[in-house]
């Protein structure tokens, strides 16, 4: 009934806000400015030309506590739009300038604002020790939300400037999240966000987005700690990500719903006499570890959660989790949204190969380099255009496939981030596509005269306003993803117009940072990436040389957040130092017949060295400095 009152009424359009961020952005802003808050679901009723006029969130069937029905809201807009439309068009007008006012403020080139510093990445911390709970970890009250970006903050922290703050702030929070039902016991992976203060009770649905980002966390958690459940937690996330999320060809789907058989969290919540019935004489173990009881913590059912969040689990448990996740293998699974969004996979793409690095698991790698072919062979235009989105049952589009929307800025720069990633970890040939996809950001989406990203590009349909994002919310903002890739492009290229860019979104952003961290965990990891010293690193020596091994190593196995690195095999026909040329590689070679690693900054290179052991002290001297 609602359904043939809304098509008798209105021309409907129905948006997918991960296929077309822009559009929710806008009208969002618009559902703010009309009501005082936000969320989803969102209504927005529009004039012909798109202007917001009336807008809400959920509406009930029927007249409930002071809320009109849907259906009443629906007559109501309808009849101010038949009855009073001068007055409608002119509130809208007004609202629309209104939005064009507050979505797309120019953030000038930061020559007037303090340039970032250590200082203000000092104040960031201190400001974040004002909101963390000590207990439990994380940030603020329920609904949590899990911090992955400000946790990558805090581990570059704990490394340029040691202090048990950062520290404490990173293992509370990364052992809490682990060990509550936010994270799937049994096969790896984050949930999207905890209902409660302490991680027990998520809302179940998993995204790509988020995996990714955690993934990294808990891999520069274990570089800095090497706590080995760190370890434990980065192994299974990526085989869930590769079990379950991985499509034909490379590409990763985006999510996994809450409800399985129309209920929320079936799929993965337990009672005490299946527990018993399937772990056998296992069985008490497995209740001690989880904390099972007959009444449950969920619904009268049991979420998965670890007691002692310093335990690892005992060989009991150990064996029960294998039989356990079998007999979930038989439930119906959750449903699985096959959208392969470019932005959230390259995020996926950069975590997968930096773990990879990180562990030593070329396989890894091997499954960031079959993600990114896979996004640049399949959501990309004939003529070189990035797309936004690609789904296997989409129909095929003459020159484009079955991808479609033009890619937004952060598809861009989280695209680039994650070709950077490979060019250091995987090959160094991958600079001359990052070279590219930089110029094609810069073209389509920067914004010459108020500084900055828009997130749509320039040859994009026009909506009311041109929106930006600065934020870092659920996932970082193409500014933060922009200045972040820039940086790391600028170091390894000598480009000096990536970092211009760049240092341009970070100083522009200095007097927001500092009060309000927790909105700005991607582009904290950019300022201190700017304001740290400037390592780069050439490793010069045959791949499959254990030495030249050997001496990566020293660069992968820790965590150098302001450092770059190049590989290059100097054999003729593996030789990588060919145009696009990076000046870190060039006239660099082996010593004396051995692999070498030259340490420099600004390419200003020490003396080479062979010895992984004189190549730790060049890295640990640099550190001291900062």
């Amino acid at each position: 009934d609602v359904a043939a009152l809304m098509n008798r009424l209105f021309v409907n359009v129905k948006v997918d806000r991960e296929e077309r961020p822009d559009v929710d952005a806008v009208y969002m802003q618009a559902v703010q400015a009309l009501t005082g808050s936000g969320g989803w679901p969102m209504s927005v009723w529009l004039t012909p030309d798109g202007q917001p006029f009336y807008a809400g969130t959920y509406f009930p069937p029927a007249d409930r506590h002071g809320m009109p029905s849907f259906t009443r809201v629906l007559e109501a807009a309808a009849d101010a739009w038949d009855n009073r439309r001068e007055e409608v068009l002119d509130s809208a007008g007004q609202i629309s300038d209104a939005l064009g006012r507050s979505i797309a403020p120019a953030i000038g080139s930061g020559t007037e604002a303090p340039a970032p510093s250590s200082a203000l990445l000092r104040t960031a911390v201190e400001a974040l020790r004002t909101t963390f709970d000590a207990q439990h970890g994380g940030f603020g009250r329920a609904p949590k939300f899990p911090p992955a970006m400000t946790l990558a903050f805090l581990c570059g922290r704990a490394v340029v400037e040691p202090s048990l703050a950062a520290l404490e702030m990173l293992t509370v929070t990364l052992d809490a999240m682990a060990a509550g039902g936010i994270y799937d016991q049994l096969g790896g992976g984050f949930a999207r966000y905890s209902t409660d203060g302490y991680w027990l009770v998520p809302h179940f649905e998993k995204m790509l987005y988020d995996n990714a980002s955690l993934l990294r966390s808990y891999t520069q958690g274990w570089l800095v700690t090497r706590e080995p459940r760190y370890q434990r937690i980065v192994e299974e996330t990526i085989a869930y990500l590769l079990r379950d999320l991985r499509r034909p060809g490379g590409g990763f789907a985006s999510a996994e719903d809450a409800d399985s058989e129309g209920v929320e969290g079936r799929f993965s919540v337990w009672s005490l006499a299946e527990i018993t019935e399937v772990c056998g004489d296992d069985a008490p173990e497995v209740v001690r570890y989880y904390g099972v009881t007959e009444g449950g913590n969920f619904e009268g059912a049991n979420i998965l959660r670890v007691v002692d969040r310093s335990e690892e689990p005992p060989p009991a448990v150990q064996r029960a989790r294998t039989a356990l996740f079998e007999r979930r293998s038989r439930r119906v699974r959750p449903g699985l949204d096959d959208k392969v969004l470019l932005a959230w996979n390259a995020l996926a793409a950069r975590a997968l190969a930096e773990a990879g690095a990180a562990f030593d698991r070329p396989d890894w790698i091997a499954a960031a380099r079959a993600n990114v072919e896979f996004l640049l062979g399949n959501l990309q235009r004939d003529d070189g255009r990035l797309l936004r989105s690609w789904q296997e049952t989409a129909p095929v589009v003459a020159g484009q496939g079955r991808a479609r929307h033009l890619a937004y800025a952060d598809d861009y720069s989280a695209l680039l981030g994650a070709l950077v990633t490979l060019a250091e970890l995987d090959d160094a040939s991958w600079l001359g596509e990052a070279t590219r996809i930089a110029g094609e950001l810069l073209r389509l989406f920067h914004d010459d005269d108020g500084g900055g990203f828009f997130t749509t590009g320039s040859d994009a349909a026009p909506l009311i306003v041109r929106p930006k994002d600065y934020e870092d919310n659920a996932t970082p903002s193409e500014n933060s993803l922009a200045a972040g890739a820039l940086l790391r492009l600028a170091a390894l290229t000598g480009e000096h117009r990536y970092e211009a860019v760049a240092t341009e979104v970070l100083g522009a952003m200095v007097p927001l940072v500092g009060r309000h961290p927790v909105a700005f965990g991607e582009l904290l990891q950019a300022i201190e990436r700017f304001v740290g010293p400037p390592i780069e690193i050439a490793v010069v020596g045959a791949a499959d040389d254990p030495r030249t091994r050997a001496l990566r190593r020293e660069v992968t196995g820790r965590l150098l957040p302001t450092a770059v690195v190049l590989v290059s095999d100097p054999a003729p026909d593996r030789r990588i130092d060919r145009p696009p040329v990076s000046p870190l590689l060039a006239e660099r070679g082996l010593v004396g017949g051995a692999p070498a690693a030259y340490v420099c900054e600004r390419f200003a290179c020490r003396a080479p060295v062979t010895d992984p052991a004189a190549l730790r002290a060049e890295l640990d001297r640099l550190l001291e400095r900062s």
